[in-house]
């Protein structure tokens, strides 16, 4: 089991950059795909990357591609997201989770744990 703790939402101009961050507990966090979500209000929640163990492969939402970078540091169990480029349609809670499942590389559903999220807010 893992536990996930997210950091770094607030406020930015459209336009700036926020860089989320996601602190996993236990041993074995290199076992685990990781990924990142977000809810809207009034919205379902989305995908918006996805890593692999190794971090060797990466996956994006379209709305993201070219403006946020996934990546992951094994060694100190994080995992974080670099927000560029941003817009007033990214405003958001994001989640942090993770698939403990080896079924597959990488994944766009079927997260097993979930952190309890941070805003971000991007203003026009």
């Amino acid at each position: 089991q893992v536990q996930l703790v997210e950091s770094g939402g607030g406020s930015a101009q459209a336009g700036g950059s926020l860089r989320l961050s996601c602190a996993a507990s236990g041993r074995t966090f290199g076992v685990y795909i990781m990924g990142w979500f977000r809810q809207a209000p009034g919205k379902e929640r989305e995908f918006v990357a996805a890593i692999s163990r190794s971090g060797s492969r990466t996956d994006y939402a379209d709305s993201v591609k070219g403006r946020f970078t996934i990546s992951r540091d094994n060694a100190k169990n994080m995992v974080f997201l670099q927000m560029n480029s941003l817009k007033p349609e990214d405003t958001a809670v994001y989640y942090c989770a993770a698939d403990s499942s080896f079924a597959y590389v990488i994944s766009r559903s079927g997260y097993d744990y979930w952190g309890q999220g941070t805003q971000v807010t991007v203003s026009s």
